[in-house]
C-alpha cells in the first residue's frame, strides 16, 4: 500500500476544513438571505379579505400573510375535519361555527388580545351559535336572494318562482350550497329553511330537480358570472351582487317576498393554528373602525362595528339590502345547525346534482 507523505495529508486536511467552512458559510449566508417574517395563514372566502387589509397588517406588524380560500362552510369543515392544519384564521358563518364548536374544532379566545372587541355592537354578539362568543368574532353580515340585470330581466323580480321560468332557461346560476340551495325552495314552498320534516324537505328536493334543467351554473362566486353578463340573474349572496354591480351598474339585487336566509360570518381561530398570538392581533385589527369600514366597503357586507360607519359612504349606509328594512328582516331566518338532520340536506343536494 502507497503512503501519503505528511505534506499530502496535510493539504487534503486543509482542504477539507476549507470545504467545512465552506459549507457553513454558504448555509449561514442562504438562512440569513431567506424570508423570516412569521406568516399569518388564512383559509377564507373570495373577496373577504382585501389586499389593503393584508399589505396594511403585514406592513405594521412585519409579518406575511397569505390568504386560500372555501366555497362553502361544508368545504371549510371538511377541510378542518381531515387534519388540515397549519391555518390560524378562519371565517366560517353562523351555523358552522356551532358546528366547530361542537367538533371541538375551534381555539378558545383570549379576550385580553383583542381590546377593540369592545367595539361591536351588542346586536350581533351572543347568538345562537357561540351564545358568549368564547369562539367566534362577528366580522360580517348579509343576505342570500336574487342579484338580476335590470336592462335584461323584466319585470322586476320580487319571488324565487322567477328561478323556475322558462324564459330564463340557461340564463341563471344557482349557489352550489347544501343549505342555500335547498333553502330557497323551501322558502318558496312556504315551509321554514331550517325544517326537520322530511317531506317537506323531499317537496324542496322535487322542486330543484324540476329546476335543473333550467341552471346554467351551480356556482357560489357570482359575481364574476354576472359582470362577465354570462348570466342574467344569479341565486347569491348579497355581497357578490353589490360588488358585481359597481362594474356593471345594470346589476339588481332583491330578497323575494317569501323570505330568504341572513347570515353572520365570523373570525374564528383553529385550535391547531400553529400563531394564536399573531392571529388575535390581526382579530383585533379587523375591529379598528377604520379597518372595518374599508372591510365593509370591500366585501359591501354590513359591518358589526358601529363606529366604522362614520368612515362609510353614504350609499351603503342607506342601501335598503345591506341595511335591511324591519319588514324585509321579518321574513329572513338563520340558517341553524339542525344536528343529524343536517345530513339529510347534504344527502339532498348530492341527488340533485347527480340527476
Amino acid at each position: 500500500m502507497k503512503q501519503f507523505s505528511s505534506k499530502w495529508f496535510s493539504v487534503i486536511s486543509v482542504t477539507k476544513c476549507n470545504l467545512l467552512l465552506y459549507t457553513i458559510f454558504m448555509l449561514s449566508f442562504v438562512g440569513g438571505c431567506s424570508d423570516s417574517k412569521q406568516q399569518l395563514n388564512v383559509f377564507t372566502w373570495s373577496g373577504y379579505v382585501s389586499d389593503e387589509i393584508r399589505t396594511g397588517f403585514e406592513e405594521e406588524f412585519g409579518v406575511k400573510v397569505v390568504v386560500d380560500t372555501y366555497g362553502t362552510n361544508e368545504d371549510l369543515l371538511a377541510k378542518l375535519s381531515v387534519g388540515g392544519t397549519g391555518y390560524d384564521i378562519i371565517m366560517p358563518s353562523d351555523y358552522m361555527v356551532s358546528i366547530m364548536i361542537k367538533s371541538k374544532l375551534l381555539a378558545e379566545l383570549n379576550r385580553k388580545n383583542i381590546p377593540n372587541y369592545s367595539n361591536i355592537s351588542p346586536n350581533y354578539l351572543n347568538k345562537y351559535f357561540d351564545p358568549e362568543n368564547h369562539y367566534s368574532v362577528p366580522y360580517t353580515f348579509g343576505t342570500a336572494g336574487i342579484a338580476y340585470d335590470s336592462s335584461i330581466v323584466s319585470p322586476t323580480p320580487d319571488s324565487w318562482t322567477v328561478l323556475w321560468d322558462e324564459k330564463y332557461k340557461n340564463q341563471f346560476s344557482i349557489l352550489d350550497d347544501p343549505r342555500e340551495t335547498p333553502g330557497l325552495a323551501l322558502k318558496m314552498l312556504g315551509y321554514s329553511l331550517n325544517t326537520t320534516d322530511p317531506e317537506q324537505l323531499n317537496q324542496a328536493k322535487q322542486k330543484l330537480i324540476e329546476q335543473k334543467p333550467l341552471v346554467k351554473q351551480y356556482k357560489n362566486e357570482a359575481e364574476e358570472l354576472l359582470i362577465a353578463g354570462d348570466v342574467v340573474m344569479a341565486h347569491c349572496w348579497s355581497g357578490d351582487a353589490f360588488r358585481a354591480a359597481d362594474k356593471r351598474p345594470t346589476i339588481k339585487y332583491v330578497i323575494p317576498k317569501e323570505g330568504s336566509s341572513q347570515f353572520i360570518d365570523n373570525v374564528c381561530i383553529p385550535k391547531t393554528a400553529p400563531h394564536k398570538d399573531l392571529a388575535e392581533k390581526f382579530i383585533n385589527y379587523l375591529l379598528r373602525p377604520e379597518i372595518n369600514a374599508k372591510i365593509s366597503a370591500f366585501t359591501k357586507y354590513g359591518t358589526c362595528v358601529p363606529a366604522a360607519k362614520e368612515h362609510l359612504p353614504e350609499e351603503i349606509l342607506k342601501h335598503e339590502y345591506i341595511y335591511p328594512t324591519a319588514e324585509v328582516l321579518q321574513s329572513l331566518e338563520w340558517i341553524k345547525d339542525q344536528g343529524d338532520f343536517t345530513q339529510q340536506y347534504s344527502r339532498a343536494w348530492e341527488e340533485i346534482k347527480a340527476k
